[in-house]
């Protein structure tokens, strides 16, 4: 093959980053006699990798809800000044892609809620798939929207759910809304966590010496000196005050599976040191190249992986079959981190703008490269083309994640169906069309065995098509702008 870039089957999805698009990073901390907010900062900041469009904090100190929300980058809407206006012993933060609803500030996160009941803020990830219908009831009762979210549907529902205590309204939430939902809450005085029946999305819950910690992942713990105790229960509410920690509420999934966790948060989504469901995410990965290795071998002399989250799966691949590992490729982890977009003569550039080649290191040799997934097809044969001008003699692709034949209506912003490349082409059709002189996706099967948790209790409608709750019609993203 001559390493040409061939035409992308979908021109509209061409100039896209060929990655699912991250989700969301939420924390919430309660420690008496402390102000908090630095804790929840540093928390957003270990989350930073989540989500890059937007930030913010809530804090209270038992009276009043302070606010405040940025577009940019955890470290851009932040300033010591701007902790300095946080006080108080709780607080709760959000680093936000957006799923549903526009890039625009009145989406940034945390979003309060105030009625003749509570006086709360909310800071969500996932994705409520109902959330058109729920937003024309909800204005029926009189409520206004500000921005264009599902997550300000959940914060009214909540503060406006008829029940006499947490308890009752969650409960009424959890029948009504249909979707992934994993939330930190705050009132003036108690801080809330809660993830939906499925436990699509990640929550944990840390032990500060004189407070707790909620947060997506369990790496939030280690930057602010907390202890990872367990991960909130799908279908659970827990809640903190001055008295500690309690679970307040428990709603089983009613479609017989144990819960239906994002099987992309092992191969994509969180940090390599974070541990979701008992299960460290670095380990699930080099448990997916080497099944890669096992499923797909290969004469070759070099495993390099296509950073970052598919090294520690090239290192599992070199491992089980005995080939060398290498850094092949050098990533600028800062692309893509800017407001500036490049003019179209650098988009042509394509994947040079974020990935750079070792022609000392991959020059003359047979390269098996691993990576996490292939979405749309629009950066892998740029990679491949990269790796040949570099040198390579073959270039053999493995990828840990299936081939990817749906949407996710689940928090994960993936492309539609036409868009989906291994919706619309066989395996060998698209070795043939990024260059590669062989291509292998991890089977099903092999992915689980992967990660180590049953099948039902795993969300792997994305290779199957089998959603673990029936699901509308693709949802555009900005269906709820006014």
């Amino acid at each position: 093959m001559n390493g040409d870039i061939p035409r992308h089957p979908h021109p509209t999805a061409a100039t896209q980053d060929d990655y699912p698009r991250e989700a969301c990073g939420i924390v919430g901390i309660y420690s008496e006699g402390e102000d908090v907010a630095r804790y929840a900062f540093f928390g957003l900041y270990a989350l930073q990798h989540r989500g890059q469009e937007s930030a913010g904090i809530a804090s209270s100190t038992g009276d009043d809800i302070n606010l405040k929300v940025s577009m940019g980058l955890v470290g851009q809407a932040f300033q010591e000044e701007d902790i300095a206006q946080l006080p108080g012993h709780i607080a709760i933060g959000h680093t936000r892609y957006s799923t549903t609803g526009g890039s625009i500030i009145d989406n940034a996160q945390p979003i309060c809620s105030v009625s003749t009941a509570v006086n709360l803020a909310l800071a969500h990830n996932g994705n409520v798939i109902n959330a058109v219908e729920l937003k024309e009831e909800l204005s029926l009762w009189g409520l206004e929207f500000h921005g264009s979210n599902d997550s300000e549907i959940i914060a009214h529902m909540l503060a406006n759910a008829p029940g006499l205590n947490w308890r009752d309204r969650i409960a009424y939430c959890m029948r009504r809304l249909q979707g992934a939902y994993s939330l930190t809450v705050m009132t003036p005085t108690e801080l809330i966590g809660l993830r939906d029946p499925l436990g699509v999305r990640p929550l944990c819950i840390g032990k500060l010496s004189n407070g707790w910690v909620l947060a997506s992942e369990s790496c939030a713990f280690d930057h602010i000196g907390a202890e990872f105790i367990r991960d909130v229960e799908p279908g659970e509410a827990v809640l903190i005050d001055k008295d500690g920690l309690r679970t307040i509420y428990r709603r089983p999934p009613d479609n017989g599976m144990l819960s239906a966790g994002c099987v992309f948060e092992y191969i994509y989504f969180a940090r390599p040191d974070s541990t979701i469901e008992g299960k460290l995410v670095h380990s699930a990965r080099a448990a997916m190249g080497a099944a890669l290795s096992k499923e797909y071998p290969i004469d070759a002399d070099l495993v390099i992986g296509v950073p970052d989250s598919a090294t520690a799966a090239a290192v599992g691949y070199s491992q089980a079959s005995g080939i060398p590992y290498a850094e092949g490729l050098v990533k600028n982890r800062y692309v893509g981190r800017t407001f500036i977009q490049p003019d179209q003569q650098l988009r042509d550039l394509g994947v040079r703008l974020k990935l750079n080649v070792l022609p000392e290191i991959i020059g003359g040799k047979r390269i098996v490269v691993v990576d996490d997934s292939i979405v749309r097809g629009t950066t892998t044969p740029h990679v491949v083309n990269l790796l040949r001008r570099g040198g390579a003699r073959e270039v053999h692709l493995r990828i840990c994640a299936p081939p990817i034949v749906s949407t996710c209506h689940f928090g994960v912003d993936m492309a539609t169906k036409p868009e989906l490349i291994a919706a619309n082409m066989t395996v060998d059709d698209i070795c043939d069309y990024v260059g590669a002189d062989s291509l292998g996706f991890l089977s099903r099967e092999g992915l689980v065995d992967s990660v180590g948790l049953q099948r039902n209790a795993l969300c792997m409608a994305c290779f199957t098509g089998e959603y673990p709750i029936p699901v509308q019609l693709e949802m555009d993203k900005l269906a709820l702008e006014a």
